[in-house]
């Protein structure tokens, strides 16, 4: 256990011995005329979800020939229709598959080979991806989801007209039915037959390292982070969240869509990022908490309207998976008034598995081991734990950890080891642990650059060149050097009033004053802009490809 435990917090976590689907349904009886989502002006009752969602697994019952443990895919946007197909799929007795929306044909024919997926639900505007990738699967059913329906137009909000000026193109799709069909339906399902160990989301990983992988994750180990984060942040009957986060990534899923849920409270889900509509929904609906990238609190901070926009109902922003900058922490904490609350987890681990206390949080820090995990700090090599405040690869264990990945016991295997008796998952980050129990995570275990024997570790290059004045973003990557090896190279995006007089001499002298010998940037390449995930990431891998590839061709 940690050496520090917010004393207003159980050190066991007790949750409800039930599926996710009883979320929604005790949320429905205890709220069903109270709004379950805000969107874009529509408002819909957790009365209307909960009929919407039972609408879908009926016809998944009795139209589509779906049975206890298919799996339906969900590719499109944050919108109200993912939640009501969410929830309609595990009332089914389904096992849900979320689809980053942005993935071509070939990556979508992927997942749906891999997970046998046997329906999808999609956007208009996704329908021909869907058509190309399911060509060769005429078994698969397609259900159209249009998000722009019952929104207001005009709107008060400043809509960018990409959020609803897509239109399903002409497709043609063996089995589609329309979203409106179903409800019009109204076939009810029969009574649940899933159960809480049951297989409830088969969610896919970044693929990095190759073929993205599905995680398997039960209705148990969702629920446990769910509990937990409603718990740790004090989340009640009618907290107000901004789904800004993608809900087919397992952080959104968690915050946006089973968090809110399970209090009784309300979303108000955002399609994609957009700084100015994020402002005017926290405003409009007067937003307590929202899970914010970095990266999304930079692009927000910088907008010159900022200031005519009344952000007072926030409580709480957090995130976890990037590191705030220190000075970006600072920002947060003179405009809002608010502490930056940091967290760790990964796809693998239901989203959570160290938090920053909201009465002691450290900036740049993963926080605390979330409720009843243990977590370690082993040498990569020898498996050795290492004692305090020496750096090593981060391992995990907990009730929140995934079953394996989807079909691979040979990947499983590989991403476990025991140690004393415990069955860890190795996360392939590296960090270090210090006396008080908060855990730092200073990369990822690949994320070396090795400079004349002497390692750095590029975020924390990156943390201190964020302090720099002139820079607005950076991604520190590794450069072929003949005399040393390796050498660093930062990729900046200057703030736009230096883009024209910014020098690479000038950011070199001053991170040379700041930072040991062998760890301050040897090259400096400025960049328009740095490539992000959906999430906001920085797709640091991308750009060391890059370089690797361009020192190759040397």
């Amino acid at each position: 256990m940690p050496s520090y435990w917010p004393s207003y917090l159980p050190r066991h976590l007790v949750k409800p011995d039930t599926t996710l689907w009883a979320n929604l349904d005790i949320a429905t009886r205890r709220f069903g005329e109270r709004p379950a989502i805000h969107f874009l002006g529509r408002d819909i009752t957790y009365e209307e979800l909960r009929q919407s969602a039972l609408a879908l697994a009926g016809w998944l019952e009795r139209r589509a020939d779906f049975r206890p443990g298919d799996r339906v895919a969900l590719f499109m946007q944050n919108c109200p229709q993912w939640l009501m197909a969410y929830y309609g799929a595990l009332r089914a007795g389904g096992v849900v598959v979320p689809v980053n929306p942005m993935y071509k044909a070939d990556e979508l024919l992927h997942i749906l080979d891999d997970a046998d997926v046997r329906v999808v639900v999609c956007a208009p505007e996704l329908l021909p991806v869907v058509q190309a990738a399911t060509a060769g699967r005429p078994a698969t059913h397609v259900v159209l989801a249009d998000p722009a329906e019952g929104v207001p137009k005009p709107s008060e909000l400043p809509i960018p007209p990409w959020m609803f000026g897509a239109s399903a193109q002409e497709a043609q799709v063996a089995r589609l039915t329309a979203w409106a069909d179903i409800q019009q339906q109204t076939l009810q399902p029969s009574a649940e037959v899933a159960r809480p160990d049951d297989l409830a989301l088969l969610i896919y990983t970044s693929g990095s390292t190759g073929r993205p992988k599905g995680c398997m994750h039960s209705h148990r180990t969702i629920m446990h982070t769910t509990v937990g984060l409603a718990t740790w942040h004090g989340h009640a009957p009618g907290t107000v969240f901004l789904g800004v986060a993608p809900m087919y990534q397992v952080a959104g899923l968690t915050v946006a869509v089973n968090c809110s849920v399970y209090v009784g409270g309300t979303v108000v889900p955002l399609p994609r990022w957009d700084r100015a509509l994020a402002a005017r929904l926290i405003e409009r609906y007067h937003v307590h908490f929202a899970s914010l990238a970095p990266t999304a609190l930079i692009d927000m901070l910088s907008d010159p309207e900022l200031d005519h926009v009344d952000l007072s109902s926030l409580k709480r922003l957090s995130f976890g998976g990037a590191t705030m900058p220190d000075s970006v922490w600072q920002r947060i904490h003179d405009r809002l008034g608010l502490s930056f609350i940091e967290a760790y987890g990964m796809t693998e681990a239901a989203a959570t598995t160290h938090i920053n206390p909201i009465d002691h949080p450290r900036r740049q820090c993963a926080g605390l081991p979330f409720f009843d995990t243990r977590a370690d700090v082993i040498h990569p090599d020898t498996l050795q734990p290492l004692p305090t405040g020496e750096s090593g690869e981060i391992i995990v264990a907990g009730p929140q950890l995934f079953a394996g990945y989807w079909q691979q016991p040979e990947a499983t295997a590989e991403a476990f080891l025991e140690l004393d008796g415990v069955h860890y998952f190795r996360t392939g980050d590296i960090g270090h642990r210090d006396e008080d129990g908060y855990y730092y995570i200073t990369d990822r275990l690949k994320r070396m650059i090795n400079a004349s024997g002497f390692k750095v570790w590029p975020a924390e290059v990156e943390n201190l060149l964020y302090a720099h004045p002139d820079i607005q973003e950076v991604c520190v990557i590794g450069a072929k050097d003949p005399y040393r090896g390796e050498t660093v190279k930062a990729i900046v995006v200057p703030r736009p009033e230096r883009k024209a007089t910014i020098r690479e001499a000038e950011i070199i002298e001053w991170a040379k004053s700041r930072m040991a010998a062998y760890k301050y940037p040897r090259q400096i390449a400025f960049v328009e802009q740095l490539p992000k995930s959906p999430v906001g990431k920085i797709l640091w891998r991308e750009l060391q490809d890059a370089q690797n590839a361009s020192a190759g061709e040397a």
